[in-house]
């Protein structure tokens, strides 16, 4: 049960809300300004039954202190810049480190922990803008950002992404959601169905960064081009026995015509969950470092209660001038989307 009222508050002088949206078909999101994070999700399933399938907490302080990237806006960069350096136009960056020897989800303090702007509201969407200023985390340029989330008649949660720059930078977006399509709360997530749309994938060295090599998945078991129980994988020597996936898969590309690629389809509990993104990859996480939480229903959260389907630019684009394009320019509009539908 989330505490309505303790979001009433203030972090640096900024107010702190949460807005309920709202579709025809029984969907319902919560999305507070702290992070621009969902804080709550609920959806039926084909028997109508009503679960909130993220994970989070009950009070706002909660959102705050414990695991801060749940279901948040991650930038300025999302995933792992290696070393935290990056050079852009002849000048190199140093960005905080955060995570081993890398740089983190944006830094030390990231979009997941800011204050956005609410500057547009219905009752089934609403718009936020951050501004991220030159400098800031290490990044240059004051960069403009726009996030909209919207709860579409076909019973998707939108998320579309806006940006803009005055100088030189490098940015990617993703949304951090903890997934339990069985509901928050029900345990590990062994007994999802996973289907990922990519041929390829991207390995990575000790520090969990790209090599730079892009690999076939065929005959390994990042292979999830048939629909698969993610149980039946996620202990694989391959990945981090006793912890999970967490790697990113190349995404195949957008067929002609279509505005989004289906990027991944998501079974459990009654309740298929489709990914549509413009985004050129997908991090697949299992939460494998959620320890011993109470979440917002009050039964225990761990290690593999939760897949995240983060849709990404590549981990380390800005140092490998084969991955996809990370820079953005004053004058140029960065714009992506992300849809996760249900099909009820």
């Amino acid at each position: 049960m989330i505490n309505i009222e303790s979001f009433n508050t203030r972090v640096d002088g900024k107010r702190v809300t949460l807005c309920t949206l709202t579709n025809r078909n029984g969907l319902q999101a919560q999305i507070t300004n702290y992070g621009a994070k969902v804080v709550s999700l609920i959806v039926p399933n084909k028997q109508g039954e009503k679960a909130d399938v993220v994970l989070g907490f009950s009070t706002f302080e909660e959102w705050r202190n414990q695991e801060t990237y749940f279901n948040a806006i991650i930038g300025r960069y999302a995933n792992r810049i290696k070393d935290g350096k990056f050079a852009l136009d002849g000048v190199e960056y140093q960005l905080p480190i955060n995570n081993g020897t890398n740089s983190l989800h944006g830094g030390v303090h990231g979009f997941n922990e800011k204050v956005w702007d609410i500057v547009g509201q219905s009752t089934y969407s609403v718009s936020l803008h951050y501004r991220a200023k030159n400098g800031e985390e290490g990044y240059p340029g004051n960069l403009d950002v726009y996030v909209i989330y919207s709860l579409t008649k076909d019973n998707a949660l939108s998320i579309v992404y806006e940006a803009k720059t005055d100088k030189p930078t490098i940015l990617g977006f993703t949304n951090h959601a903890y997934f339990n399509l069985e509901g928050e709360g029900s345990g590990t997530v062994h007994n999802h169905q996973l289907q990922v749309f990519a041929d390829e994938y991207t390995p990575f060295d000790d520090t969990a960064c790209p090599t730079g090599e892009i690999l076939s998945v065929e005959g390994t078991p990042m292979d999830f081009r048939e629909m698969m129980r993610v149980g039946d994988r996620i202990d694989d020597a391959f990945f981090a026995p006793g912890r999970g996936i967490d790697n990113n898969f190349v995404l195949c590309p957008i067929p002609e015509g279509q505005k989004m690629l289906h990027a991944a389809t998501l079974v459990a509990g009654g309740r298929e969950m489709q990914v549509w993104t413009t985004q050129p990859g997908l991090q697949v996480y299992t939460g494998n470092w959620v320890e011993q939480h109470v979440g917002k229903s009050g039964r225990p959260y761990d290690v593999q209660h939760a897949i995240c389907l983060e849709t990404q630019n590549f981990p380390d684009a800005p140092n490998h001038e084969h991955f996809p394009n990370a820079m953005l320019r004053p004058g140029e509009i960065y714009y992506a989307q992300t849809d996760y539908k249900f099909i009820i």
